[in-house]
């Protein structure tokens, strides 16, 4: 008797259009729920340093796992470029949504709250960036 194994020679990062735009994607969710991570298990101390509440720090914590798990989740799926442009648009949102609440005062940073929150907002700009560079390769 023989068997005859067949192999799918398909693997999400093989196609290397897409590589960059999923290499980007996965790499933001990393960075977001290991920064989550850091950000819900240090909310006091780190509350103290930023000028918000230790609770405003856990759930700001909290939000950066969930959203660093879905993004990774997202990165695996089929119709990578529509989900591309989404997350390349909400990011670049999220980054000047923040840089107005600074700009307007409207929470009580200290300095180096406002340092912290300003580089996190570059940070994901150079996210967005990455991730629109992936998906204009699949144009």
């Amino acid at each position: 008797m023989t068997a005859t194994i067949t192999h799918r020679t398909h693997r999400p990062l093989a196609d290397s259009s897409e590589s960059l735009l999923r290499f980007a994607m996965r790499v933001d969710a990393t960075l977001c729920a290991g920064l989550g991570l850091l950000v819900a298990f240090t909310a006091d101390p780190l509350s103290r340093l930023s000028g918000l509440s230790p609770t405003s720090e856990w759930v700001i914590g909290a939000a950066l796992v969930l959203y660093g798990a879905a993004l990774y989740v997202l990165a695996a799926a089929p119709a990578i470029r529509r989900i591309g442009v989404g997350i390349v648009v909400a990011n670049v949102v999220l980054a000047a949504a923040v840089v107005a609440v600074v700009v307007a005062g409207v929470l009580p940073l200290t300095g180096a709250g406002v340092v912290m929150t300003l580089a996190t907002a570059a940070a994901t700009l150079g996210f967005a960036y990455a991730q629109y560079l992936g998906v204009r390769r699949l144009a």
